[in-house]
């Protein structure tokens, strides 16, 4: 293992639950250096992206005045490996989300497991790379995975919607299913600007999703709908997807929401899946090295020019004040693809 040349570093914390408005709800710290375990990576960070689970656990979680860094979205140089790292070497570019239950990429040096890393995309930058991996997770294993669809399975036929098509699980949902299956995608929206970021992602139609569903989706797939991806609104659309899918027709989630009927989906076998891309790691699964796979595969087909990044606004460096005000656009509802920040 190469040693780092630092004992210490910059980093971007929360210390108490606070309000994004609030100056202390993210503050810039220095922190001790990570010790990397025997199958980690500990990887330079260039850039970082940010997502709902960033706010979500800054609100609900305290961890009582001590530095909880967030971000679960990075891409970086590996400057150091554990003693039994077997994929990776120093000098390596990589992409990854990590683990939940340790700390996240928020800071200039970071420890991740590698069965949770891929090469970063020769043909990306840092940056562009850094919007991808944690959207391309949830993407990939809720469309290949949970609704059981198969990767290049052109032959494919049927209608997928996929709710708040322009956001960054949306946008990777899109273009996977558009370069990978046959399935025809339906997306929500409800802007201008939305829209025409879900059609460059691959959305064939787009039904406004502060209107009622049903009769909007009888226009565009009127033989219904095969699948539905909720990355938001599942309790609210619930209902409607029971009105809309066919019989035997597949929901997947990824939103947070209380006690909903689910009685609505029993006339027609309609099945309900959870995806949550840190069950691997969180559980410590037999199969986490999977994450490994779909990132590189995922590189594989960005450098193929199959896919593309969902970064549409960088910030500029790491720092509280940037990231209070991604997380602000986050928790507004109004951001379209991801939010990046590069550099320390």
């Amino acid at each position: 293992m190469r040693e780092a040349p630092f004992e210490t570093m910059p980093a971007v914390a929360c210390r108490r639950s606070l309000p994004v408005e609030d100056p202390e709800s993210l503050v810039d710290v220095e922190l001790p250096l990570p010790e990397p375990g025997p199958r980690d990576l500990l990887v330079r960070v260039e850039a970082i992206a940010v997502n709902p689970v960033d706010y979500k656990v800054r609100r609900n979680s305290d961890p009582g005045g001590e530095p909880k860094v967030l971000g679960w979205d990075a891409a970086g140089t590996v400057v150091a490996v554990g003693e039994e790292v077997e994929r990776f070497a120093v000098g390596d570019e990589v992409f990854y989300a990590g683990a939940i239950d340790r700390p996240g990429a928020n800071a200039r040096f970071h420890a991740v497991d590698e069965s949770l890393v891929g090469r970063k995309p020769a043909t990306l930058s840092f940056t562009e790379a850094a919007a991808l991996p944690l959207t391309s997770l949830t993407a990939w294993e809720g469309l290949f995975e949970r609704l059981g669809l198969q990767e290049g399975d052109r032959e494919s036929s049927g209608t997928l919607l996929v709710t708040a098509a322009a956001g960054g699980v949306g946008a990777m949902v899109a273009q996977l299913a558009r370069a990978l299956t046959g399935l025809t995608v339906v997306g929500t929206a409800s802007r201008p600007e939305t829209e025409e970021f879900a059609r460059r992602m691959g959305v064939a139609h787009i039904v406004d999703h502060h209107r009622p569903l049903p009769p909007q989706l009888a226009e565009v797939a009127p033989g219904g709908v095969d699948y539905v991806f909720s990355t938001a609104g599942t309790d609210q659309n619930l209902a409607a997807y029971g009105d809309v899918l066919k019989p035997f027709g597949r929901i997947v989630a990824i939103d947070d929401f209380g006690p909903v009927d689910i009685g609505v989906l029993k006339s027609k076998s309609i099945s309900f899946h959870w995806e949550l891309m840190f069950t691997h790691s969180l559980y410590r699964t037999p199969d986490r090295a999977a994450q490994h796979r779909i990132l590189t595969r995922v590189a594989e087909l960005v450098d193929e020019g199959v896919l593309t990044t969902t970064a549409t606004r960088d910030l500029g460096t790491i720092n509280a004040a940037h990231l209070r005000e991604a997380h602000r656009v986050m928790e507004s509802g109004s951001a379209i693809g991801k939010i990046t920040m590069t550099g320390f």
